[in-house]
């Protein structure tokens, strides 16, 4: 089927589940690579498939510094891996949406937006409530740090963009760089075979496949509606936590991450009329580094 015979709300679609897939993929290769082996390879080979796919021009030197802090970012943001180790993939993918989500919060400055807010602190109050097993602090504090990178990388990538869209897979290989002596720490299990098949696979379904998706569904959406979509992440999460790693929430688990999907789709759909989501409340949506 040709790319514009699938319905464009289904590739944004597709770009959630993959993601959400992806890291719960690499959260069940944690036994075999540990969670540093598992951002080490994601990076290295989320790296070369976006340096290969794009093939872009190397940056010029007055864009080392931006490509230097948007990879730190980047680096920053797989630190939902060690989250996820302590905590189930939705609720650590929950607690990370936080970042972007207060983000398009302060960006927005509207009163309206208080309403979202308090959505989003009732998430937040329920998914941390000491209901069953008491949820580890240092799993949330993991899981917040990620979300503050990610909401560093949503402001950078922006710059990178408008200045030279070919900075984001440089900024890619800055953060594999900087993940290279996490080696110490995983060892050579990282030399197998299927190790290296399996971080190969991660890689691809959580960053090549919807990076490629959130493109060819921009092309065809305005991009507040892709940001509303993307409020599904956290859902998406906690099912693939389901699904592929058998992680059940209590239901004041569940009811926090509506709670948070809710006021992240809020926040977009309630940002100033611009033509870009980037410009209002709304979350954008970049190629998935995270």
């Amino acid at each position: 089927m040709a790319e514009s015979e699938v319905p464009a709300p289904m590739l944004v679609l597709g770009s959630v589940v993959s993601v959400q897939a992806g890291q719960a993929w690499g959260k069940g290769l944690f036994a075999a690579a540990g969670p540093s082996g598992v951002v080490l390879l994601r990076l290295v080979f989320a790296a070369l498939a976006l340096l290969v796919l794009r093939r872009p021009r190397p940056p010029g030197r007055d864009a080392l510094g931006l490509v230097a802090a948007l990879g730190t970012a980047i680096a920053g943001m797989q630190l939902i891996y060690p989250a996820m180790e302590r905590l189930p993939v939705g609720v650590a993918s929950t607690v990370q949406f936080l970042g972007p989500l207060t983000l398009a919060l302060i960006m927005a400055r509207r009163a309206a937006d208080l309403v979202w807010a308090a959505l989003a602190g009732t998430g937040v109050v329920l998914i941390s409530s000491p209901v069953g097993v008491p949820l580890p602090a240092t799993g949330i504090a993991l899981a917040l740090g990620s979300g503050v990178c990610m909401a560093a990388y949503l402001v950078l990538v922006k710059r990178a963009g408008a200045r030279d869209g070919s900075l984001l897979p440089w900024a890619v290989l800055f953060a594999a760089v900087l993940s290279l002596p996490l080696v110490l720490v995983a060892g050579t299990v990282l030399l197998r075979p299927g190790v290296l098949l399996a971080g190969l696979g991660v890689a691809l379904v959580s960053a090549a496949l919807p990076w490629s998706l959130d493109q060819a569904a921009l092309r065809r959406l305005p991009e507040r509606v892709v940001a509303v979509m993307v409020s599904l992440e956290p859902a998406a999460g906690a099912a693939a936590g389901l699904v592929l790693l058998g992680e059940r929430l209590s239901w004041p688990q569940w009811v926090a991450i509506a709670c948070v999907s809710v006021a992240s789709a809020g926040a977009a759909l309630s940002g100033r009329a611009a033509p870009a989501g980037r410009g209002g409340g709304a979350i954008p949506r970049t190629p998935p580094a995270g």
